[in-house]
């Protein structure tokens, strides 16, 4: 048995990009996430955390690259997995939302054991599942 908290969780999650504003658009017009902060720490350096609208799930950390070895990173976090996994209630009304708002789509949505899925490219080709989990 362990002896951690039970009450921890992952807060946020950072995500390198090229550009705070632009990703930041990007997020909130094209997910409907919610810009949450964008505080100014200096030397062109921002803390910007956005979240799903309603306050549910991780935060995402916007991070902007710094140096070649992130700038590399941008769009490839995880060697071309899927990255994150955005869970919806609706599947279909999401899925319509974000196609209305240009999110890309890899593939057509599928149903599978877990849920009904499909994998879409965040602005810098991070691969999400836009996921409604089977109840």
């Amino acid at each position: 048995m362990s002896d951690f908290a039970a009450s921890r969780r992952v807060a946020t999650i950072s995500v390198v990009v090229a550009d705070y504003d632009q990703a930041i658009a990007w997020y909130v017009e094209k997910l409907g996430f919610v810009l949450v902060e964008d505080v100014d720490l200096g030397g062109g350096k921002r803390w910007v955390t956005v979240e799903p609208g309603g306050g549910k799930g991780a935060r995402l950390l916007l991070a902007r690259a710094d140096g070649d070895r992130q700038t590399a990173a941008i769009g490839n976090q995880t060697g071309g997995r899927v990255f994150l996994f955005l869970e919806t209630d609706d599947f279909a009304r999401d899925h319509a939302l974000m196609l209305a708002n240009g999110v890309e789509f890899r593939e057509a949505p599928r149903n599978e054991a877990y849920g009904t899925v499909a994998v879409f490219a965040d602005i810098h080709g991070n691969l999400w599942d836009l996921l409604e989990p089977k109840r």
